[in-house]
């Protein structure tokens, strides 16, 4: 069963890549990616790899969406309504890939492989996470607090007024105060 899903995971990953390249509309493309990416993090936890395959369908997700938001905010065109294309100088883009492949397949095929010397160990996130990290793991748990808590304060910081400027304290007030007419609150 898992090389069935593997198998799946792997083809839904190639053809929603491909795909990014393929759609004229960004908000495709970057869901498209964002699928993408879900894959390889679902190969990662039917591998075994379970700290690897949580972490990256959590940065994936959320750096797909920070995508989504500042598309939104500063494209002209976020929703592709207007044809676009994701590649340019494809030409050159061709012969870039085609040799970039054919030297990573040549790579896989005539490289020697090592055998594995000794036994798997035990806890293999365990082992990642100590030789990436060391010592270090509870300073980068808290600075990944500390980053996360300094994004939120931003976009709060970032806001000029909220549902209590605009309906008072108390959320009573009959129409909302809108600064700038036209909104929500007329």
């Amino acid at each position: 069963m898992n090389d069935v899903a593997f198998g799946l995971l792997a083809a839904l990953a190639v053809v929603s890549g491909v795909m990014v390249f393929r759609f004229d509309s960004m908000a495709r493309a970057t869901f498209s990616l964002l699928t993408s990416l879900l894959c390889v993090g679902g190969e990662m936890l039917l591998l075994g790899l379970d700290y690897l395959g949580i972490v990256t369908v959590l940065m994936m997700t959320i750096e797909m969406a920070i995508m989504a938001v500042f598309m939104v905010m500063f494209m002209m065109n976020p929703a592709g309504l207007m044809p676009m294309t994701m590649m340019h100088n494809k030409k050159g883009a061709a012969v870039i890939c085609g040799i970039a492949f054919v030297l990573l397949a040549a790579g896989v095929l005539l490289a020697p492989w090592p055998a594995r010397q000794g036994k798997a160990p035990a806890d293999p996130t365990m082992d990642l996470g100590m030789s990436l990290m060391g010592p270090q793991m509870l300073t980068m748990m808290v600075l990944g607090m500390a980053l996360f808590a300094t994004i939120v304060a931003t976009v709060v910081l970032a806001t000029r007024r909220g549902r209590y400027d605009r309906f008072g304290d108390d959320l009573r007030a009959p129409q909302a105060s809108d600064p700038v007419r036209g909104g929500v609150g007329r």
